[in-house]
């Protein structure tokens, strides 16, 4: 177990080195921050000072090591546009995005998974056939399309659920959530329903195909040829063993939507790191920029340790040293 920490940490560190020379590399080259934030009418010394006060002056190479040097003290900068660390601005916008995320991979879960197994279990019904057509629908239709219809019909010609914003917050734990109210409850449905169609199709798909195969293998018919009732064939026997898989799938998608869910809180006028990274850019905000992108990542490191260790205690059979492969 140290021997696969100290690997994994190690890894880590090389994959953070590496994604944030590309990232540097790949937002300098985009745009000039001061032609936003300095006035046409200032003079010369001023706009030279102002360069010089964000460090713009330096040679990129010098830029990128003064940035490396602060993240291994655990500092992101300070954002161009408004001055704070980026570190605050991530972690007061980062609740949001969690929660959100929390919600659409519940919500995805609950719905994906049963469908999923009625799928594998009836692959020829008229159910199998609706749900697997169903599925392959969430998977076409583009997000900022199902977020508009979802304003339309609900927000607006029902008048059931608030169209945008986060709605009223309660501290729990010392963080801001929305969850524990039902007006809070009803500004996050729709963005999380949003964002779980995707994540729904995705695992109704893995799990109707995985089941499949697994519903052929022997173990499955002598469970049955045993007297054991459906649902425990289903629930233990077939379940068991395809959810390594579909957890792998789960992960990556969990880090997905909170790191890329910009489309949806954009639409849904959710205040979480997606529209923070969307006004980044518009305002070519650099230090917000990098530290958001270095901060997906880590989440990704994480997610991914947070799956191998799952592996191994869903399937004894696949140990720490086989999960890293």
């Amino acid at each position: 177990m140290l021997g696969f920490l100290i690997r994994r940490v190690l890894q880590s560190i090389l994959v953070l080195m590496l994604v944030s020379m590309l990232v540097f590399m790949g937002i300098y080259v985009v745009g000039d921050p001061t032609a936003m934030m300095i006035p046409d009418n200032v003079t010369a010394e001023t706009r030279a000072a102002m360069i010089a006060s964000l460090g713009l002056d330096k040679h990129p190479l010098l830029q990128y090591l003064d940035f490396a040097q602060r993240l291994l003290h655990g500092s992101l900068g300070r954002s161009f546009a408004t001055g704070l660390p980026v570190e605050e601005l991530i972690a007061s916008r980062f609740p949001a995005t969690l929660e959100l995320a929390c919600a659409a991979m519940v919500l995805a879960t609950v719905v994906g998974l049963p469908l999923g197994l009625v799928a594998a279990v009836k692959p020829e019904s008229w159910v199998g056939r609706a749900i697997t057509a169903c599925s392959s629908l969430g998977f076409s239709v583009p997000t900022f399309w199902v977020g508009l219809v979802l304003i339309m019909v609900f927000a607006v010609t029902l008048g059931w659920l608030p169209s945008n914003g986060r709605g009223p917050t309660q501290s729990l734990l010392g963080v801001q959530v929305s969850f524990l109210s039902w007006e809070g409850l009803r500004y996050m449905i729709l963005p999380a329903c949003n964002l779980a169609l995707f994540n729904a199709a995705m695992i109704i798909r893995l799990t109707r195909s995985s089941g499949g195969e697994v519903m052929l293998m022997d173990y499955i018919r002598f469970a049955r040829a045993k007297g054991l009732n459906e649902r425990r064939v289903i629930g233990v026997h077939l379940l068991k063993n395809i959810l390594i898989p579909i957890i792998t799938v789960m992960g990556i998608n969990f880090g997905g939507i909170i790191a890329f869910s910009v489309v949806t809180e954009t639409i849904f006028g959710w205040p979480g790191m997606g529209k923070l990274l969307i006004d980044s850019i518009n305002a070519l905000d650099r230090p917000v920029v990098l530290g958001y992108l270095m901060f997906v990542v880590v989440i990704y490191l994480v997610i991914n340790f947070v799956v191998d260790l799952m592996y191994s205690w869903l399937d004894p059979r696949v140990t720490l040293v086989e999960a890293k492969a």
